[in-house]
Formats: structure tokens, C-alpha cells, sequence
């Protein structure tokens, strides 16, 4: 390739490209020469014959790719901008600390090893003769007038910090980033600035700090308290523990409530691993109050401040209303109502269809179904026995209410089948579906077997085995004081000699008990499966004969699981209830950056649903400010109404809502913010990012102990090249007009010589 100018007008093409052009010319001069001669009107033929020329010559100048340059110098010293980091995430102390430091540890924080290379004042060599200008500046540190709260919501942008330096920066030579790799901010990944740099030809040096592997640690990462439980009640706080040392270790987890009473349980933390478990408290107190889960500082571990958790837990007194359905009084409908019934935190209403002696009556009884949404809407759970849709039963409009009252109104519903099989009518053949909603029995967290509706039977004891992980953990399957007890406890309640026709679970459900028995081509038989419907529960027993587990006890384990039945059902529906209004909040515990999912479902003076075609929530921030956003009312709803906020700071939010004829407030509710910090200490360095970021900018990473090579290598780069603004000439506008320009005139010109 030939490189020549004139001038600001560069060319470049090769060498058989120029000896082309130059024998287009040299034979178009020959043809008009000839043409010159036998013409009898020479002037004119001179005229196009100069045309000719000078459009072969255009077509060639266009073939040599012309180019117009403006090149700018700078008048400015090249520039080296040093940028350091100084987030949470360099306080980890895990820098091997270089000889030539000063300083006897072997270790040290990544913010430390900063520190004392820009004491070193590494630079100085660049700034000899004035050769170079040296800028430094740091990003990612909270303000000094945050509190700590608020320092954990900042982190370290490295696009943006990147991006800064390229806007701020004049004349730039290169850029020292020194950080650790980890990145926060908007989504975008420092790549984007490193191919900015590359087109500007600015290498990124990157001066990685801390280690790429995993410290000693242990790490209690989350504690899931729910918002509230019920005194008298145990709640269940699932937590999880993270472990980067070399070997298995025992630790006791602590739970500690603000008055001194305390819990703890012995785990076994594997070696680099993840331990997910989950620990009983019992609620004792009425009102909120500050809890802290802790474990142990462990030999060997070098961070102690990510060892504990704090969060706030409020006790409840709660009334339960519950409606109890069946056909038959069987042994199971029977000690169900008697549990229920004995319960102080729970008023039952019992409404059994038997299908010849009529309705049942007496205490705790009710003689029809709640036909009106305001009498249905009160109760929390449903307990649906052997009942379908027909004669005597439920009507198909009453197993829709049903239906709508989960869904909607975040109620739980208990599926009990029975030998009868009645559950089976609940799930409607399609010509009697109703278009717009579907049947009751698209609840079922199972498949039932059709093709055997009675169930299945035999003369030996089959036990109910809890399933590892979700059963043997879950509060609602929680007999014992602990899990170790509990697990004791099924091993011993009595079995059972007959279960419904269940195939197989739901996807999206979780089982928590299965039989021990024989098992199908999907495995063992899902006796106890809940799932989540719309807002609310549901929770499928395939047995009936819970009532043996009185055997030898009375009435203790089986009282307690249908007690802890009843208030886990009920559990999202009472988050914040009032006398018209029910809100519950999705996620319970939001952190800063989380989109709040509210509904609520409002009713009149009467008890029937609102018909306004909104609330007005006002939403008290931890800073004071309050804002107002509006809940909506879904269509075709029992008053629910719903509607969404994003929580921007950490703290304590308060929310007030109103009905839009009403100044007073309808409900108050409280939910609570956690301070997550966007980068925590003890993570590995990510090397890979400043990797990338160097060879995409065509720089380097390097290490603190290499750091006399980078001097040297920064000081051998070439000069900053001045500014080129290059007009490529060949693919203006202008130049196809031209062209066509001297053909057109070239064309006319012949037809006006009489030349065709």
C-alpha cells in the first residue's frame, strides 16, 4: 500500500492500482488526440475531449480513497491519570503486602496497600523534565457526613469511574486504575469504557489489589425472619452460612433477643460450602423487638464482622376464623373440629352436608353455606373435607366463591379427601367450565387417579415419612422442639391403611411428607403437598387418619400440627389487618433497590367489598419524606386492589391508606427495610474484570510488587498522537455529484458536436 499527501489531501492505494490509472489516462489522452485530428470541428472536439480526460481522471483521484485531514496538536503535557478505589470491598484484609513496602505484616487490606503506594509516590519518575502530567483521584467512598446506614448503599462503579476519567481528562497519555474488581452501579460493565479507551488509543493499566481466592471465613449471609408470629406460637427464622475455610468445623448459632432470653443450636459447617438451616423461637412478648443471630468467631478466621445478623420481630395476638366443610362425621372431621374448637386463637364455624340425616347442628355449627361475599370473606381458612359439587353439596357458584377466596383474598384452603371420592366433582367437566374462571380443583397441588376414585387400601400399617429438606424442616410439619426430636416423632406416629388416589405432585409445589410404602413410576406416593394459589395457600392431606397420632398422647401432636396448620395458612392475610381493610407486602423484608408488591382488599362499613376504583397509600420514608402512590382495583375482584413501589433507602417505611371518600386513614402498616451493603468485605478480588479491562484498552494488569516494571513501561509508551479529523473525500455527497456533473456535460456536449 502507497501512502502519499498533498498537502491536508492524503491518498493511499497500491502500486497496481496507480499503474491502472496511469494507463487509463495515458490512453484516454491517445484516443483524444485522435479524436482531435479526424474531427472537422476542432474547438468543440477539444472541448469534450478535455471532458473525457477529466472524468477518467476523477474516477481515478475517487479509486486512490482520498482523505481530508485537520490535525490538531495539543499544546497540553500528556497525561497519566492515576484512579484508585475506595469502597467497602477494599477494607478486606487479604493484600499480600510487597517487599518494597514498608511495614512487617505479611497481610494487609486492600485500602492499606493504597495508601502506602501513593505515599511511594511511584509517579515521579513520569513527571521528570515536565515530560508528563500525573492527575489522581479516588471513587466509590460514601460521603463523610453518611451515617452507616447509608455507607453501605454506595459501592464502586468502575464504568463510571472509567468513563470520568476519558471525559475528564486532556491529553491522556494512559490510565493506573488500582481496584479490586468489584463492581456495582448501573448494570453496565466496565468494558464499554475500556473499548472507548482502545478507539482513543489510551491503554488502562490495572494494578490489581487483594487476592483472588476465597479467605478463611465464615460468613452468616442471611437471616429470613418473617415480620411477625403469634404469642404462644413458635416461629420459624430459616438462615444461611457460608464457609471458605479448608475444613469442617462445629458451631453453635445463637439467637438473642433484646432482653437477654436466648436459643442456640449446634450445626456442622462443611468446608467450602453453603449451609442452609433454620432455627425456633418462641414468640413471647407482644410488640416489636430487635433480634440478633450470631455465630461464633472460629480459629483461623480473618473477618469477625459479617458473623451476625440483626432484624425486628413483632408478637401478635390473632384471632383465626376458620370454616370446616365436610359431608360424613368421620373419626378425621371429628378431632379436627375438636383441635380447632379448643384452640383460644381460633373461632370454627362447621358446616356438614351429610347426605342423609341433613344438616349437622350444634355448637360451632352453621346451617348454610356463606352465600354473601362479606360472610365469606371473614374466614382465614378453609378446611374442605369429603365434599364435591351435586346434590347436598356445593354448588358450582359456591366452589368458585371458594375458589376466589384463596386467590384473591389470600385465605388458605385444606383439601381432605375421603373414601368417597367427592373431591373429584370439583374438577368440572369442560363443557360446564365457565370460560373466565376456572374450577376449584385447579387448587389441587396433586394428580389425582380418575380411574380410582375411591382411594387406595390395605390391611398393612403404612408410615408418613417427611421428605429430606422441605419436610423435615418446615414449620408446619414441626412436632418437636427441635429438628433432631422431630424427626424422632414421625419416625414414631401411628401409620395409616388407606390414602386418595394421589399419582404424583404438582410442578411448583413442595411435598412435605410421602409414604413409606410402595411407590409408582414417579416415585414414592406425596402425601402432605402445599403449593401457593394467586395470594394465598393451599395444603393437600391424602390421608385421613391423622387422628391416631392422639395414640398414647392425647391430644398433643395432632392439636399442635393442625394449630400450626391454621396460622401458617393464615399467615400473609393477617400481616396488617384492620377492621375494613387486609394489606399484605411482597417481599416481607425488602432491601434498598427492591420493588414492593402491595394488595389489599377493602371492604365497607357492611362488610361487601369497596367498590372505589382506588386507594391512596402515603408512604412514610426513614429520611421523613413521605410520597403517595395509588392502588388500583383489578377488575372482576372482591375488593382487591393492588399496586407497587420501589424502596430507595433502608430503615423503617410506614404506609397509611385511604379510601377516596374517606380523610381517616383505613389501616397503618410498618414494614422495615434491610441495610444490605452492595459490596460486602471477604470476597475474592475479581482479576478477570481487570484482565479484560486491560486488553481490550491493549494495557496490562500487574500486581503491587511489579509496580518499578510498570513505571518503566508507562515511560517508554510513544507520545500522545495529536487529533485527526479525517474527511474521507471518496464517499462524500460530492463526489457522485461531480461525476454525474461531467458525464451529463460530457453527454450533452456530444449531442450538441453532432458526435453519436
Amino acid at each position: 500500500m502507497n501512502n502519499f499527501n498533498i498537502g491536508p489531501l492524503y491518498f493511499q492505494a497500491s502500486t497496481l492500482t496507480l499503474v491502472l490509472i496511469g494507463l487509463a489516462l495515458i490512453a484516454t489522452v491517445a484516443i483524444s488526440i485522435v479524436a482531435i485530428r479526424r474531427s472537422t470541428r476542432p474547438k468543440q472536439t477539444t472541448a469534450l475531449e478535455v471532458l473525457r480526460f477529466l472524468c477518467v481522471l476523477f474516477v481515478g483521484l475517487m479509486l486512490l480513497g482520498p482523505e481530508w485531514r485537520d490535525i490538531e496538536e495539543s499544546d497540553l503535557q500528556p497525561e497519566i491519570a492515576i484512579v484508585w478505589d475506595q469502597s467497602l470491598s477494599m477494607t478486606t484484609e487479604d493484600a499480600p503486602r510487597p517487599d518494597s513496602l514498608a511495614g512487617s505484616e505479611k497481610v494487609i487490606t486492600r485500602t492499606e496497600l493504597v495508601d502506602r503506594l501513593i505515599k511511594t509516590e511511584f509517579w515521579k519518575p513520569w513527571e521528570e523534565k515536565d515530560k508528563n502530567r500525573v492527575t489522581k483521584t479516588s471513587f466509590g467512598a460514601p460521603p463523610t457526613d453518611a451515617d452507616d446506614i447509608q455507607k453501605t448503599m454506595y459501592g464502586s462503579d468502575l464504568n463510571k469511574a472509567l468513563t470520568d476519567v476519558l471525559e475528564n481528562g486532556q491529553n491522556l497519555r494512559a490510565t493506573i486504575f488500582i481496584t479490586d474488581g468489584d463492581k456495582t452501579g448501573d448494570g453496565k460493565a466496565p468494558s464499554e469504557a475500556a473499548q472507548q479507551f482502545r478507539l482513543k488509543q489510551i491503554p488502562i493499566y490495572t494494578l490489581a489489589t487483594g487476592s483472588d481466592k476465597k479467605i478463611p471465613d465464615l460468613e452468616l449471609l442471611s437471616a429470613n425472619a418473617p415480620t411477625y408470629g403469634i404469642i404462644g406460637e413458635k416461629v420459624q427464622i430459616p438462615f444461611t452460612i457460608e464457609s471458605s475455610l479448608n475444613r469442617d468445623v462445629r458451631a453453635i448459632v445463637r439467637l438473642r433477643d433484646e432482653n437477654g432470653a436466648e436459643i442456640t443450636k449446634e450445626v456442622t459447617l462443611r468446608s467450602n460450602t453453603t449451609h442452609y438451616d433454620s432455627i425456633l423461637w418462641d414468640i413471647r412478648n407482644e410488640g416489636a423487638m430487635n433480634f440478633t443471630l450470631s455465630i461464633p468467631v472460629v480459629s483461623g478466621e480473618m473477618i469477625e464482622n459479617n458473623n451476625s445478623r440483626s432484624f425486628v420481630m413483632s408478637g401478635k395476638r390473632e384471632n383465626i376464623r376458620v370454616l370446616v366443610i365436610d359431608s360424613l362425621p368421620r373419626w378425621e372431621y371429628r378431632f379436627i373440629r375438636n383441635a380447632l374448637s379448643r384452640d383460644p386463637g381460633v373461632d370454627v364455624d362447621c358446616l356438614l352436608l351429610h347426605p342423609d340425616l341433613g344438616k349437622g347442628d350444634g355448637p360451632d355449627y352453621i346451617q348454610e353455606f356463606p352465600e354473601k361475599l362479606e360472610d365469606l370473606q371473614k374466614y382465614d381458612v378453609v378446611f374442605l373435607g369429603d365434599v364435591g359439587i351435586g346434590d347436598k353439596q356445593l354448588t358450582k357458584e359456591q366452589a368458585l366463591l371458594l375458589k376466589k377466596l384463596v386467590t384473591e383474598q389470600a385465605s388458605g384452603i385444606v383439601f381432605l379427601p375421603g373414601y368417597q371420592g367427592n373431591q373429584f366433582t370439583l374438577d368440572l367437566p369442560k363443557e360446564e367450565e365457565d370460560p373466565t374462571h376456572k374450577d376449584l380443583a385447579e387448587l389441587f397441588p396433586v394428580i389425582l387417579d380418575d380411574t380410582n376414585k375411591d382411594g387406595s387400601s390395605t390391611s398393612v400399617e403404612t408410615d408418613m415419612r417427611l421428605t429430606v429438606g422441605e419436610g423435615e424442616k418446615s414449620l408446619l410439619t414441626m412436632l418437636g422442639d427441635n429438628e433432631r426430636q422431630n424427626r424422632m416423632i414421625w419416625r414414631n406416629l401411628p401409620g395409616f391403611y388407606w390414602h386418595a388416589p394421589v399419582i404424583r405432585a404438582q410442578s411448583g409445589s413442595t411435598v412435605l411428607a410421602e409414604s413409606s410404602g410402595p411407590s409408582n413410576r414417579y416415585g414414592r406416593i406425596p402425601l402432605l403437598v402445599t403449593k401457593t394459589a394467586g395470594s394465598g395457600k393451599v395444603l393437600y392431606m391424602a390421608i385421613d387418619s391423622a387422628w391416631k397420632w392422639r395414640l398414647g398422647v392425647e391430644d398433643k401432636y395432632h392439636y399442635r400440627f393442625w394449630r400450626q396448620v391454621a396460622r401458617w395458612m393464615s399467615y400473609q392475610r393477617n400481616m396488617a389487618a384492620g377492621e375494613r381493610i387486609r394489606l399484605f407486602f411482597s417481599p416481607e423484608r425488602p432491601k434498598p433497590g427492591n420493588t414492593v408488591s402491595l394488595s389489599a382488599n377493602a371492604f365497607d362499613e357492611k362488610g361487601a367489598p369497596l367498590d372505589d376504583e382506588s386507594l391512596i397509600v402515603e408512604l412514610l420514608a426513614p429520611d421523613k419524606t413521605t410520597s403517595r402512590i395509588e392502588l388500583g382495583k383489578e377488575p372482576e375482584s372482591w375488593g382487591r386492589f393492588s399496586g407497587q413501589f420501589k424502596i430507595n433507602q433502608p430503615g423503617e417505611w410506614k404506609a397509611r391508606i385511604f379510601s377516596a371518600n374517606d380523610p381517616n386513614p383505613l389501616i397503618e402498616a410498618k414494614m422495615t427495610c434491610l441495610a444490605e451493603a452492595l459490596e460486602k468485605t471477604g470476597r475474592p478480588a475479581r482479576f478477570e474484570v481487570l484482565q479484560e479491562i486491560s486488553k481490550i484498552s491493549k494495557g496490562r494488569m500487574v500486581t503491587a510488587d511489579k509496580i518499578a516494571d510498570l513505571v518503566k513501561e508507562i515511560n517508554s509508551l510513544p507520545e500522545p498522537q495529536p487529533l485527526v479529523t479525517a474527511t474521507k473525500l471518496w464517499a462524500h455527497w460530492l463526489a457522485p455529484t461531480i461525476l454525474v456533473t461531467l458525464l451529463a456535460l460530457f453527454w450533452i456536449g456530444r449531442k450538441l458536436n453532432g458526435t453519436f
